[in-house]
């Protein structure tokens, strides 16, 4: 069965995937796995190779690529998905990329589910200095989906090895110094640098607007500002630092 899942994956052009047990994912933030899955036993995690676009200097191609990169991996995560129900009739539930998720005040940038908890779990990479995932061939360059079902998978074997190489270039190059103290990331610092156009811009936008005449309602309705926070509304989350990503020389061949 297991090898099955795996051949139906990788010639959905998925570059990677990995195994776990339901009670191997750990992290403590983040809701139990059985929350979305009651009946949850494995969870697989599909690992996709970032495009080489996304570390464009144009801030549109590299967004472009990152929507490219969560477009597919959202069709292959469903493929799966309905391989598992069907061949398998087994239970699952898909975790994507990124939105929709719950927003909460007292869970205030904390993911629903962690893709690299998951990753590390299945034996798809060690964390980095960073605190983000590094893959053994792509080094920081990847992104993960992962599907939590009811079938019971073997595990796939951890990776013990430190991928990381400790250059600290991703800590020189943190325009917020958000990755300072080891092991934690600054959320607060690094959400206001990487999405300046996002929900807590938008409040300080409208009530600026409600406070302004109506000439200066037409000029705020006409600027850039505007513009990339409606832009925002549509198309979700928009980063616009991956300084930690472009700076880690780990993988840089193979992630190109």
């Amino acid at each position: 069965m297991q090898q099955a899942i795996r051949e139906f994956v990788l010639n959905l052009g998925v570059d990677d995937v990995g195994f776990a047990r339901a009670g191997d994912y750990q992290n403590p933030k983040s809701y139990e796995i059985r929350q979305f899955l009651p009946e949850a036993e494995s969870f697989i995690v599909l690992a996709f190779k970032v495009l080489s676009s996304c570390e464009s200097p144009s801030w549109s191609v590299a967004l472009n690529g990152y929507m490219d990169l969560g477009a597919y991996a959202r069709e292959a995560s469903y493929k799966t998905a309905r391989f598992l129900e069907n061949r398998f009739n087994a239970k699952v539930a898909t975790v994507p990329l990124s939105y929709p998720f719950e927003v909460r005040h007292d869970r205030r940038g904390i993911a629903d589910f962690s893709q690299r908890h998951a990753a590390i779990a299945a034996g798809l990479g060690t964390f980095g200095r960073h605190n983000l995932v590094v893959h053994p061939r792509f080094g920081t360059r990847v992104n993960f989906v992962s599907i939590i079902t009811d079938l019971e998978l073997e595990p796939s074997p951890k990776i013990e090895q430190d991928l990381c190489i400790h250059c600290n270039l991703c800590v020189n190059n943190c325009p917020v110094k958000a990755l300072e103290q080891e092991g934690k990331t600054n959320v607060a610092k690094c959400l206001k640098n990487a999405l300046p156009y996002s929900l807590g811009t938008d409040i300080a936008f409208w009530t600026e607007f409600g406070a302004a005449s109506p000439e200066e309602q037409k000029e705020l309705l006409r600027s850039e500002r505007y513009g990339r926070l409606h832009q925002a509304a549509h198309i979700g989350n928009q980063y616009m630092c991956f300084n930690c990503v472009k700076s880690c020389p780990v993988g840089v061949t193979a992630g190109q």
